[in-house]
């Protein structure tokens, strides 16, 4: 199905001579570039104007049958076209895909100025071509770079800083936050709220102790809906370039991350934890603080982290144990289930 135009703005068309350059693709002999397509559509419900792709060999019989007028395959699959459908080779279709599809729907540009209810205090700087939203809040010292988006209910605490072209959208809120360029809170997101710090005083009460430290986000950090990231206690939490930050996970506060992390739905990562570069964390994934998560280590989903994971290995279960070795505890574990066979 084509995408709902209510929703998402007109498609641009493209020729096919522009999709292929840029996919870095060459035109198969006797194609025509000159060919309008108007969107993009699944294989199985693609027509002759929308261009589709096919990601891996299960869809082979689905690319046979496809109605696209051109697909993104790899270069292995493209003989498996139909007449009528342009394959264009790529080495990695789900990425060409992401660049097609932003060609036929790019991201929506701020629509530059200031909503009157908005309440933005007169030290805050505002960067040029900003669209503020209604009910938006920002504070004393506050400096928003140009060409970003405050959605609606949107407050941006004093002092805080986003570089250019972030996008803080609906009920998102950013205190003690610096943040870098091409930033993202969707909907709902917390960043910068006080860390679950306390002291457990003689009369059995709790005595706060004062959370010190910033948030720091790097360039293109996206933080999904309703997650949260408390700031510091005593040094920084750090969020690092390119992370990517699903819906519904607490980042606590002193943890440090590195470059191009991927933390998934309900990931809860406690305080003072370090992740290296390129880590990815499956959903509901626990991890205990004051841990090391070594470079490009995986964390399969709902696991229990309470140790050290070295760089580029593979964890699993709880307690997370490389992923050989949790499945055959799990194996085993299993077999005490087993009923007793009796010997005559």
């Amino acid at each position: 199905m084509a995408a709902d135009p209510r929703f998402f703005g007109q498609s641009c068309p493209q020729p096919l001579a522009a999709i292929a350059a840029r996919v870095g693709a060459a035109l198969p002999e006797g194609a025509d570039g000159d060919m309008i397509f108007t969107g993009t559509a699944p294989l199985d419900g693609a027509a002759a104007q929308q261009i589709a792709y096919m990601e891996s060999r299960r869809y082979l019989a689905a690319l046979r049958a496809t109605g696209a007028g051109a697909v993104l395959c790899a270069p292995e699959h493209a003989a498996a076209a139909p007449p009528g459908c342009v394959a264009l080779a790529v080495a990695d279709p789900h990425l060409a895909f992401a660049r097609v599809a932003k060609l036929f729907f790019p991201p929506p540009a701020p629509r530059p100025g200031i909503h009157t209810t908005a309440i933005v205090a007169d030290s805050a700087e505002i960067g040029s071509g900003c669209e503020i939203g209604p009910y938006a809040v920002i504070g004393e010292g506050a400096r928003i770079g140009p060409d970003s988006l405050l959605g609606a209910h949107v407050v941006v605490g004093p002092g805080c800083v986003f570089g250019r072209g972030c996008h803080l959208l609906a009920h998102s809120s950013a205190s003690h936050t610096i943040a870098g360029d091409g930033v993202v809170l969707h909907p709902g997101a917390r960043v910068g709220q006080d860390g679950f710090g306390f002291a457990l005083a003689p009369d059995g009460g709790f005595e706060t102790i004062p959370q010190l430290g910033r948030v720091l986000l790097g360039d293109r950090v996206e933080v999904g809906a309703n997650s949260c990231i408390d700031r510091g206690g005593q040094q920084d939490t750090v969020i690092g370039t390119g992370t990517r930050i699903d819906n519904l996970v607490q980042i606590a506060h002193n943890v440090t991350m590195g470059r191009g992390c991927v933390i998934v739905a309900q990931v809860g990562i406690a305080g003072s934890t370090t992740l290296g570069d390129y880590v990815t964390l499956a959903g509901q994934a626990g991890l205990a603080g004051h841990l090391s998560i070594g470079n490009k280590a995986r964390v399969g989903a709902q696991a229990g982290v309470i140790g050290n994971v070295p760089a580029g290995q593979d964890v699993f279960g709880t307690p997370a144990l490389p992923v050989r070795e949790s499945l055959r505890a799990f194996a085993r574990f299993r077999q005490l289930g087993q009923p007793i066979s009796k010997k005559a």
